[in-house]
């Protein structure tokens, strides 16, 4: 992580989550500060009935706006898997590099997850189905009903992150407390 790690141990992380698609993109904003886990916000952009450059274009914007209004420190993208369809995994390349260039313009650090390690820290198995992790998304943030899978998605990114973020940041103190005894 960059910069923003010894400012975040005092006020808490925010992280934007992105499940970029070339038709729907999801994203979700959380929280963690003070042992807790918060959401914030999650939603998708819808470009599918646009021209593909228009798409990636209206990707960008729309997530600027969201990285401005809500300031977080870090954006997750799940990294590119293996696609049986050579076109869509270019596609889904160009939809990633769309939210990594919003928000490296924004200056906000980017983190990549496979889908196996945010499966893994959200639902605790590598292998769960959408569903399961939309309702461990409802479930851990306290939700009345579960988002829409690419909205859960993202936020199960930024989840990832968070227990990412906090164990790195317990092993520190814990290391501090062991050199200083």
């Amino acid at each position: 992580m960059g910069s923003s790690t010894a400012a975040t141990d005092q006020r808490g992380l925010r992280v934007l989550g992105v499940d970029p698609g070339s038709r729907i993109t999801g994203f979700g904003v959380v929280e963690f500060k003070d042992h807790h886990l918060r959401y914030i916000d999650c939603g998708q952009i819808r470009v599918a009935d646009q021209p593909f450059a228009t798409r990636l274009h209206t990707i960008y914007t729309e997530l600027s706006v969201i990285i401005r209004k809500h300031r977080p420190q870090v954006m997750v993208v799940e990294k590119v898997f293996v696609a049986h369809n050579p076109q869509s995994a270019l596609r889904l390349g160009h939809a990633r590099g769309a939210a990594i260039v919003a928000a490296t313009n924004e200056s906000i650090d980017v983190e990549e997850y496979t889908a196996l390690q945010v499966k893994q820290a959200v639902v605790g198995n590598g292998k769960a189905d959408k569903v399961q992790v939309q309702h461990m998304i409802r479930v851990l943030l306290g939700l009345r009903q579960s988002p829409h899978s690419d909205a859960a998605d993202a936020l199960a990114c930024g989840i990832c992150h968070i227990h990412t973020w906090d164990n790195a940041r317990r092993l520190r103190v814990g290391l501090g407390d062991t050199r200083s005894g």
